[in-house]
């Protein structure tokens, strides 16, 4: 008996530290210097379409769970420069105007037109409203970010469904000369 609560507690130990360890935190003083200088970049992890047709097909595949979460490759972001907005997401979701070229059909450009406005949210989060004025497609950008460098992103769209993303804030990649 004694030996099973051991493995037991050796267990939940071993979870709980995976767990702790999975989630890249950042100082919250790192967070509010990325947040003040206006310049970084946010990392998605997770993609929840909200188009229900897509989230029944993602249902019906084998070995699916029931959510409507989907886990990311490294490397979709979004890039926040003074002068610059890049944005490389993947997307999901029912399209109103499907484009015969493939690569057309995620979240890929650069905006050097646009507009940020920042509001503070619940829970000591900060709320970035993004605009681009130079793409047509997308009507705003919304990013929540809380004080552990958490990230949750909406995309609302002229010609698809809206979508939305969880991630992380990093900084932006210093440029290679």
């Amino acid at each position: 008996m004694k030996k099973l609560i051991n493995i037991l507690c050796a267990a939940v130990l071993f979870i709980l530290m995976y767990a702790c360890a999975a989630t890249p935190n950042m100082p919250s003083e790192k967070v509010a210097a990325l947040l003040r200088n206006g310049e970084f970049t946010f990392m998605a992890e997770q993609a929840q379409p909200s188009n229900y047709d897509v989230v029944n097909v993602m249902n019906s595949l084998p070995r699916s769970s029931s959510s409507r979460m989907l886990d990311l490759d490294y490397g979709y972001t979004i890039v926040l420069k003074k002068s610059e907005l890049r944005v490389e997401l993947p997307y999901f979701g029912r399209m109103y105007n499907p484009s015969y070229d493939t690569s057309n059909n995620s979240y890929r450009f650069t905006s050097k037109d646009f507009t940020v406005s920042q509001q503070t949210g619940k829970k000591q989060s900060s709320v970035y409203t993004i605009i681009t004025k130079d793409q047509p497609i997308i009507r705003r950008i919304i990013m929540e970010v809380f004080s552990s460098g958490k990230t949750y992103v909406s995309i609302d769209s002229n010609d698809r469904a809206p979508i939305s993303y969880d991630g992380y804030l990093m900084e932006n990649e210093a440029a290679k000369k």
